[in-house]
């Protein structure tokens, strides 16, 4: 089965945390958002894995689900469209200070455990190093590869992972108080390492530029200090819902998906800074002002996307998914579109109201962000909201960054454009507009010349070829397209060219093109080759052809030109005059060779 979960959250034990984080907050909240597993947080808290044992069972192998008398009375509070029984993994994020060659070190680490009685070996043995009962996450004086061996001394299916790790003060890869690969930082155990937790400042591009993290499995969590926060990041699965499946998966790629993200630029250190002054930085800013804040003088905190620059041997261009990748979905939380759609906060009134009538309406907060169709969230009584997700699907945001513990900001639209989007209605009672202001044009749709002439003469459209196409909106994978979209991914025969401006459905159309062909027209899936200019688009058509053609979507090759040269190299490495297993150069050894 297919499945979200956020494996790293905390509760009301850990400092500067919600009072709302118990269990039966965390089960609601993740069936609002869509979450099928949910780390605990704190196991080793004494307080709260007592309170842990009292109130969870066993499920699935190695998975626990609260009490059905719990269980049940969450459930009178939820929409039907949300209702959904929650599994728990025991969980806990540790604290370890050092001190390491001359440094000081600070790295966050998180711990997992299938079962209370590898839960209570390990707290124990941690009670003899230090404190594990004032602060959820404990702050241990102990070297990480020493926890690691801790954790797998204390039951055979124990595993750790990294936590964060670029956030600059508290990760093992950290700007400020880190190491320069995973390995300095756990020793002759680094290999018992098998998945590394990104972060919220950056997503798994980022991370494919370092090709010492290609060996490992790249998670997303949320690191929620509120239930609110529950499932801004995530991580998808396909396997059996139990904890061995898990931990088999990011052990072997078999039933790892991928991870569903924030836009890196929203996480707090994404780039460089000083939050005193309000001054933000690129890498190549800070370089020029000598790494210090150009209006006080007082060092730079630096972000992640700068100490990824430090660290990478592959330019961001060059940088492809490794055999390890999954797909990547950035997005924004259901609650800060509405927040920008009603011009309120997060947690207003107006915010609150939306965000329970949308999911009552459409279903769980993930699943409106991914796959409910824009049409059906218009017909839900918000035209502007399916906007919204129409935009954010396509990767068509506006950030501003965050910086030195500043949480950056995504917009979907302009101010002035929104104002004038918003002047019709409120969010869910606007009546369907005909066609929005600012609206990019509809795509132009025309058959590409059969000649190989390649003059820059300006593409017309051939109107009559549209008209030949079939217009009936009829049934079927189609039927999800517009009156202009439609016609375009009718045309099966010959070569087709579709113009259009930004955020017109381009990529859309032609998605659903290819899967008109496979589900109606008979054609073979591994027949279809798709090629993107971005990987964002890629993964984007992925997600959408997996909605459209379940398992038949893994047959369909889809690319972005260097992956699709890279992939051809490798399935013809003898004929190409290259060893299997050949790998691509980074750009300093590329100069390194050349010298």
């Amino acid at each position: 089965m297919r499945f979200h979960a956020d494996l790293h959250v905390h509760s009301k034990y850990s400092r500067a945390t919600s009072r709302d984080l118990d269990l039966e907050h965390l089960a609601a909240w993740a069936c609002r958002k869509g979450i099928g597993v949910v780390g605990t947080g704190d196991f080793t808290h004494p307080a709260w894995c007592a309170e842990l044992k009292q109130k969870l069972v066993p499920a699935e192998p190695g998975l626990y689900r609260l009490r059905d008398d719990i269980e049940q009375a969450i459930a009178q509070t939820l929409p039907p469209t949300c209702r959904a029984s929650v599994r728990f993994m025991l969980e806990v994020e540790i604290s370890t200070i050092y001190k390491k060659a001359d440094r000081t070190r600070k790295v966050h680490h998180l711990i997992y455990a299938p079962d209370f009685e590898t839960v209570d070996r390990m707290s124990a043995r941690l009670a003899r190093i230090g404190n594990i009962a004032s602060d959820g996450r404990p702050i241990l004086g102990l070297d990480s590869r020493d926890l690691l061996e801790i954790a797998l001394e204390s039951g055979p299916h124990a595993y750790l992972v990294p936590a964060h790790i670029w956030t600059p003060w508290f990760a093992a890869l950290g700007s400020q108080s880190g190491f320069d690969s995973i390995t300095e930082c756990y020793g002759d155990l680094a290999d018992r390492i098998f998945a590394v937790e990104t972060g919220l400042s950056s997503d798994p591009p980022m991370n494919w530029r370092v090709s010492f993290l290609d060996r490992y499995r790249l998670t997303s969590n949320s690191d929620a200090h509120s239930p609110g926060k529950l499932g801004r990041e995530a991580t998808t699965f396909d396997c059996e819902r139990d904890y061995f499946a898990i931990k088999h998966a990011l052990e072997t790629g078999h039933g790892y998906v991928g991870t569903v993200e924030f836009f890196p630029d929203e996480g707090k250190y994404h780039l460089d800074g000083h939050r005193k002054c309000e001054v933000r930085l690129t890498p190549r800013e800070t370089l020029a002002h000598g790494g210090r804040c150009p209006v006080c003088g007082e060092p730079l905190t630096i972000g992640v996307e700068h100490r990824v620059e430090v660290l990478a041997d592959h330019s961001e261009a060059q940088a492809l998914p490794p055999p390890t990748a999954g797909m990547v979905s950035n997005f924004v939380p259901l609650p800060e579109i509405l927040s920008e759609l009603t011009a309120s906060g997060a947690a207003s009134r107006a915010v609150v109201r939306g965000y329970d009538q949308a999911i009552a309406k459409l279903g769980s907060e993930l699943s409106i962000l991914q796959s409910v169709p824009v049409e059906d969230i218009a017909r839900a009584g918000s035209p502007l909201l399916a906007e919204a997700i129409t935009r954010l699907r396509a990767g068509q945001v506006i950030c501003e960054a965050g910086y030195d513990g500043e949480y950056g900001v995504i917009r979907l639209f302009e101010d002035s454009e929104l104002k004038q989007l918003t002047a019709g209605g409120l969010l869910f009672d606007a009546p369907i507009s005909k066609r929005m202001r600012n609206e990019p044009p509809k795509p132009i749709v025309t058959h590409a010349p059969a000649s190989d002439d390649r003059k820059t003469e300006p593409v017309r459209p051939r109107l009559r070829l549209v008209r030949e196409a079939p217009s009936s909106a009829g049934s079927g994978v189609l039927a999800q397209l517009d009156d202009d979209q439609r016609p375009a991914a009718q045309i099966v025969e010959g070569p087709l060219l579709i113009v259009a401006g930004p955020g017109s459905g381009k990529t859309r159309t032609l998605t659903y093109r290819i899967a008109h062909l496979i589900a109606e027209r008979g054609v073979a899936a591994e027949t279809c080759l798709a090629i993107t200019f971005t990987r964002r688009a890629a993964a984007e058509m992925r997600q959408r052809l997996s909605a459209l053609l379940a398992d038949r979507a893994e047959e369909v090759a889809i690319h972005t030109f260097h992956s699709l040269g890279l992939a051809i190299l490798r399935e013809q490495a003898s004929a190409a005059g290259l060893h299997r297993g050949f790998r691509v150069a980074g750009e300093a050894e590329r100069i390194a060779l050349l010298a």
